[in-house]
């Protein structure tokens, strides 16, 4: 069927809570409000409020009790209202999610799944456009999805929740509303498995999230003058399916990548790591990296136009490398 990224995510959570009654949704507004943004429209009425539980605004608070109930054998979906609030809930998450699995000697499993939006919207400004998916790759125990179409939103998602590990389910704003093909029935797409979205012979692009969709949008602009990119979605940040990503350096020889993220350690620093360390004598050229601007996000929607990478930057760091 063909739906919305939203309606994806709402068929994955609802699935797996009529599969599994250990599973849960825990955040603010998440109930009778919906979400947020209408992720959780319907739930409270067929699985009620002690299942879809509303909290107060307390992101520590509320991440911590659900790590708890991990702990005790439940399976809990933390919805964040934006990422950006997440960060209340870093101590939570870097200090107890991620680290309990290893502390008790594997004795004790955490499977929750931490999702809601990130990255940039319009004119949200710095406070509330930020993309910290880095942050989270940075840390050992934590696995960390950011699919771009309504197909990889669900099957991931089904994962995620289904995974015994903390993971961190990061949804672009923007692609809410967007629209794909969603399998109906039992649909999984494994965790750490990347995925070639075009094929093409003279360089590959790496985009993730939101990126993917420009990606994707500059690869049909550079056919018309002759040059076949090759896209690439990595889905899962953490862990990284290196292979694919290397399968087709391997073939292009050439790369570029593009995250929205800030460029200082940003992700696309690590993607390019990876690919100098074992690719690299397949490069006919050095990595170009499109990313974020190094600012804290404008509220100026020209000046937000600047910071956040587009079509056209891509098109133009594609045809850098192959000069």
């Amino acid at each position: 069927m063909i739906g919305t990224y939203r309606e994806a995510l709402n068929q994955a959570m609802r699935e797996e809570m009529r599969r599994d009654s250990r599973v849960f949704l825990i955040g603010e507004e998440v109930g009778y409000y919906q979400g947020a943004f209408k992720v959780s429209k319907g739930f409270v009425e067929e699985f009620g409020p002690q299942r879809v539980v509303d909290t107060p605004i307390t992101e520590a608070g509320f991440t911590g009790l659900a790590i708890g109930a991990a702990m005790a054998g439940l399976r809990p979906i933390v919805e964040l209202m934006t990422f950006n609030f997440g960060i209340l809930a870093m101590d939570q998450i870097v200090n107890n999610a991620a680290k309990i699995r290893y502390m008790s000697g594997g004795q004790l499993a955490i499977p929750i799944v931490i999702r809601g939006p990130g990255s940039a919207a319009h004119q949200l400004a710095a406070q509330h456009s930020q993309s910290l998916e880095a942050w989270f790759c940075h840390v050992p125990g934590l696995k960390v999805i950011a699919p771009a179409t309504p197909r990889d939103a669900k099957g991931l998602l089904i994962s995620a929740i289904r995974d015994p590990n903390p993971v961190i389910f990061i949804e672009a704003q923007l692609l809410y509303p967007t629209k794909g093909d969603i399998p109906e029935g039992e649909w999984t797409i494994p965790i750490g498995q990347a995925e070639v979205k075009r094929v093409g012979r003279d360089v590959t692009i790496l985009a993730y999230s939101k990126m993917l969709l420009l990606a994707l949008e500059a690869a049909d602009v550079l056919a018309q003058d002759g040059i076949e990119a090759e896209v690439v979605d990595p889905r899962t940040l953490r862990p990284l399916d290196t292979k694919t990503i290397i399968a087709s350096v391997s073939k292009t020889g050439r790369v570029v990548i593009v995250e929205e993220g800030w460029p200082f350690a940003g992700l696309g620093a690590q993607l390019a790591e990876s690919i100098y360390t074992h690719a690299f004598d397949a490069l006919d050229g050095p990595i170009v990296r499109v990313t974020g601007a190094d600012v804290p996000m404008p509220y100026s929607r020209p000046l937000e136009d600047l910071a956040i990478p587009d079509r056209d930057r891509i098109i133009t760091a594609v045809k850098q490398v192959l000069s």
